[in-house]
């Protein structure tokens, strides 16, 4: 069985098809031509398409379809080994590496279903040259979903670096809108918690809780990324692939900054939850001492009454019963004032 060849070693039967633009390219979900004056072009996926041309090319592929892999594999991408591998592989976590002549990592996004991005973490691999910027997922994708549609509202690109800026915004905009939905819901369950209306809120403050912990984790990782990479500032890059490292990685400090801001306000309101049930549980424990307490002095009434020997009081006296009775009355009312005496009852 022949082995594998990297991405960038071979141009296959699929390459020689690509350059050439005789076939479609199998597993493409976006497809877009950036011209040279930045205006964007929506390219159909179920037709063929040249990848020698002028200007900007975005290739956007679902890596689940076998079929995309295959493409992958076996085209003439001319990038790094390295890149090609990372493109194919399973990784999740975030890592962005540069070459003199290329770009390439994988970023973290929330995976989007039909109409709203939900919890999830997905992930984006990618590497761009100059003139081509080739991006792959596994999950639906928020950020990539909002990119293509602003391409088609004729946002203007310069270069495949400000494209790749445009996606990792649309990342910081996705979950911003979560962190908004996640501090509105705070509200409302902080209200309940005050107000004392809700009887258990753990789960929902839990949920909410889990969330921001989630966010955090994937804007850590993004921090680090764009952090590293203005602090060693490669000045071997092409001018198409310097991306603006320091302007997203302040975006993504503020935006971490209110995440973290909302974990520990949630985590306040389940301590403060938490003491709420608690003083709840004492003060029923309380009262069923009280109770206890108040039932003991005609629980022994009845128990001296209930032997079964000579010499019991009321034995032979017709309204034995009234009188009993109003003895474990009065039993129940000196045991009142005693604990309203001492302060057990307020």
């Amino acid at each position: 069985m022949r082995a594998k060849a990297p991405v960038s070693d071979i141009a296959g039967d699929a390459g020689v098809r690509s350059s050439g633009a005789t076939a479609p390219i199998p597993g493409l979900v976006t497809a877009f031509r950036i011209h040279a004056d930045g205006s964007p072009e929506s390219l159909p996926v179920d037709q063929p398409i040249a990848l020698s041309h002028d200007g900007l090319l975005w290739l956007h592929f679902n890596l689940a379809d076998v079929r995309a892999l295959q493409w992958l594999t076996s085209a003439n991408l001319q990038v790094p080994p390295q890149a090609g591998s990372l493109l194919l592989s399973k990784d999740t976590y975030q890592h962005v590496h540069t070459l003199d002549r290329c770009v390439y990592g994988v970023i973290s996004d929330l995976r989007r279903e039909i109409g709203e991005a939900t919890e999830d973490t997905g992930h984006l691999r990618f590497i761009m040259t100059e003139q081509l910027l080739v991006s792959g997922r596994h999950h639906a994708l928020c950020a990539v979903d909002a990119t293509r549609r602003a391409l088609e509202g004729g946002q203007r690109i310069e270069s495949v670096a400000a494209l790749f800026e445009t996606i990792v915004e649309n990342v910081a905009d996705t979950m911003d809108q979560v962190a908004d939905r996640v501090a509105h819901n705070l509200d409302e369950l902080e209200e309940q918690v005050l107000a004392d209306t809700a009887t258990d809120l753990r789960q929902s403050l839990g949920r909410l809780r889990r969330t921001c912990v989630r966010l955090h984790r994937q804007l850590s990782g993004l921090r680090i990324i764009f952090h590293r990479l203005e602090q060693r500032s490669p000045g071997n890059l092409k001018p198409a692939l310097q991306f603006r490292a320091g302007k997203l990685a302040q975006r993504l400090d503020d935006l971490d900054h209110t995440i973290v801001e909302m974990r520990e306000r949630s985590r306040l309101l389940q301590e403060e939850l938490h003491l709420k049930i608690e003083e709840q549980g004492n003060n029923n424990i309380r009262v069923l001492s009280i109770m206890t307490a108040l039932l003991l002095p005609p629980t022994l009434v009845t128990g001296v009454f209930g032997m079964n020997i000579k010499g019991l009081p009321f034995t032979d006296f017709e309204a034995a019963f009234l009188g009993t009775a109003l003895l474990m009355a009065l039993a129940s009312l000196v045991a009142y004032f005693l604990m309203k005496r001492i302060g057990v009852i307020r």
